[in-house]
């Protein structure tokens, strides 16, 4: 029996349900407002009883031309923008722009500046695995390691919001640094975090990653090889998880991570098969630890003074069709930035490749022959914002 062709805009609806009645196959709407989704997102899925032929990803809901909008704002007045690419790691969003239009300026961030920079990013990488790993344990049943993981990301957001203000759609960095110094005893506060929560990664591990039937639920589900990961361009914990090691902090190193002593992740295939569900969720986990690693050495090497501003005109003009490219690890991995500069003060072009745009295009091939429950587990454990998406 031929997959059933999913519809178009020149099919009316009799004829969808023909070929529905011909195939004796159904054809449901998982969104676009399901809880499992994360977002506004819809599924079509092909099913037969429980099974899943294909589960195709319809996108565009939350589209809010925010690329048009990059080329109408000025490059300053397009940072708050850049929080809502990502809203739950959006410093890391707000950093790949800030890198792109200071490769045009051709300027030099202070040394102190990229260390504010890195803790703020390393936290909001941790505060996002955090909802990552604690929703996907409750799409699948498991509703106690949610509230742990916000516990903790209360935490982390106490401690942005002492920083720059907010705890979401932070707007902390700036072109050329970033907006606060580091406020008084923010550094022992951070310690004091910091030897709090690696104690409760070994608790959450106990009670969710290594836990009997967590490990039954997601061992050997969609896995990813590594050829495959890599052909359908996955980035960050996605590809990680399939044995693939590559990580822009440490391959294509930026800002002051050189300077830093970590471990990119891989999946092993501990439980079941590398590249499978229990795979990325245990990449996330483990990278937690070592943004750990990361703080730590931070918070020991930090220059102790230095401005954390560089001198940036108050109104940037660049020359027409100069142009520049900037990638950061995000949460979700690869985030690029490329940005054409205009006439005036504004971009001729901006162009923004997230990785959550491109894990939406492997769930069509990895949901064939799943169960329909199994779809959530999938999704979840891509770890795809809605945001990242449409954009």
């Amino acid at each position: 029996m031929k997959p059933l062709e999913i519809p178009t805009m020149d099919m009316t609806s009799k004829e969808v349900m023909r070929r529905i009645e011909i195939s004796g196959d159904m054809l449901l709407n998982m969104g676009p407002q399901h809880p499992s989704t994360h977002g506004v997102i819809n599924f079509l899925v092909q099913t037969d009883g429980e099974v899943m032929k294909r589960a195709i990803p319809e996108v565009g809901y939350l589209h809010r031309s925010l690329e048009k909008i990059g080329e109408r704002c000025t490059y300053n007045g397009y940072m708050p923008y850049t929080d809502r690419v990502d809203y739950i790691t959006a410093m890391c969003a707000n950093q790949g722009w800030a890198m792109a239009v200071e490769r045009l300026l051709g300027i030099t961030v202070p040394k102190r500046a990229e260390y504010c920079r890195t803790i703020a990013c390393e936290l909001n990488r941790i505060s996002s695995h955090l909802v990552s790993a604690g929703t996907m344990a409750m799409d699948i049943g498991a509703v106690t390691p949610f509230p742990y993981a916000l516990r903790e990301r209360e935490y982390i957001n106490d401690l942005l919001e002492e920083l720059c203000g907010a705890r979401l759609t932070y707007n902390y960095l700036r072109i050329g640094g970033v907006a606060f110094d580091l406020p008084s005893n923010f550094e022992e506060k951070l310690g004091t975090f910091l030897d709090h929560f690696e104690k409760i990664l070994v608790e959450f591990n106990r009670l969710i990653t290594y836990n009997e039937i967590f490990i039954k639920r997601l061992a050997h589900l969609a896995p990813i090889p590594a050829a495959m990961a890599i052909d359908y361009c996955l980035v960050g914990p996605n590809l990680r998880a399939s044995g693939v090691q590559f990580d822009v902090r440490k391959d294509l190193p930026y800002s002051v991570y050189p300077e830093f002593q970590f471990d990119a992740p891989v999946g092993k295939g501990e439980v079941g098969t590398v590249g499978d569900s229990w795979d990325r969720f245990w990449c996330r986990c483990e990278e937690m630890r070592q943004s750990c690693r990361i703080l730590r050495q931070c918070l020991a090497q930090i220059p102790k003074e230095g401005g954390t501003m560089a001198k940036v005109p108050r109104k940037i003009k660049l020359p027409e069709g100069t142009e520049a490219y900037s990638r950061i690890e995000s949460a979700r991995g690869d985030m690029q930035y490329y940005v054409i500069a205009g006439a005036g003060e504004n971009a001729y072009r901006v162009k923004i490749r997230t990785g959550s745009f491109t894990a939406m295009g492997i769930i069509d091939v990895l949901s064939r022959g799943l169960m329909i429950a199994d779809l959530v587990a999938l999704i979840a454990s891509l770890d795809v914002v809605a945001p990242e998406i449409d954009r």
